[in-house]
């Protein structure tokens, strides 16, 4: 690590990031490489090895922050309610999660290459990150329905956490697997990260319609 003070060093870090987050918007993951990350910085390569090893630390990085994103609007939304009903609660954390596609993009396509390729610190981190990600959520489900108890609550956990590494390829198709699809005869049907979120908590808490409908449902916007 280079000398200087620790928030120099934060600042490097998030430039970087940043320069990832950004290349990511337009191009894959396979396809950027460190020096695409250095041209949009003050970087050359050798510097970035500083902060980081390996271009999947980077990601690593960005994959954290977007969590951290995430439990800032969960913890949001535990704050600023007294009460939720279950359809309001579902409504407001599917707005949260339609916020973080770059969170739910990584998951989906790009989590073991970033862990498999990060040393042990970085790994831990993102894991602390995600833990603190459960939590936010578990005492969300303690505050608004206690009733669900800690073997509904577990439960709750166990479907939504694995659910969201499945959301991002219901959101989007390039133009090759549309293409497959149609010459298969498969209709795509796009869908939005809320939609898809909404419906699945809708279904996991007590009080809302056995067939899942999403009552009264609002525009919304990411």
């Amino acid at each position: 690590m280079p000398a200087g003070s620790e928030a120099l060093t934060r600042a490097r870090r998030e430039e970087l990031v940043n320069a990832c987050a950004e290349l990511y918007r337009t191009m894959g993951f396979r396809e950027i490489t460190l020096n695409d990350i250095g041209k949009r910085t003050s970087f050359t390569r050798t510097s970035i090895y500083n902060y980081f090893h390996t271009k999947e630390e980077i990601f690593l990085a960005l994959l954290e922050r977007e969590h951290e994103a995430w439990i800032a609007d969960m913890e949001a939304i535990e704050r600023e309610n007294e009460a939720l009903s279950a359809e309001a609660f579902a409504d407001a954390f599917a707005q949260a999660l339609s916020r973080r596609m770059c969170m739910l993009k990584l998951m989906c396509m790009n989590l073991y290459d970033m862990e498999g390729n990060s040393r042990m610190e970085n790994l831990v981190s993102f894991k602390r990150a995600y833990a603190r990600a459960r939590e936010t959520v578990a005492r969300c489900l303690r505050k608004f329905f206690p009733q669900m108890g800690e073997r509904g609550e577990q439960a709750f956990l166990g479907a939504l956490f694995p659910f969201l590494f499945g959301i991002y390829p219901y959101t989007t198709a390039t133009d090759k697997q549309r293409e497959a699809m149609a010459r298969a005869g498969v209709p795509f049907v796009p869908c939005t990260a809320y939609d898809i979120a909404r419906a699945l908590i809708v279904r996991l808490l007590p009080g809302t319609q056995p067939d899942g409908a999403l009552p009264g449902r609002k525009k919304h916007g990411p």
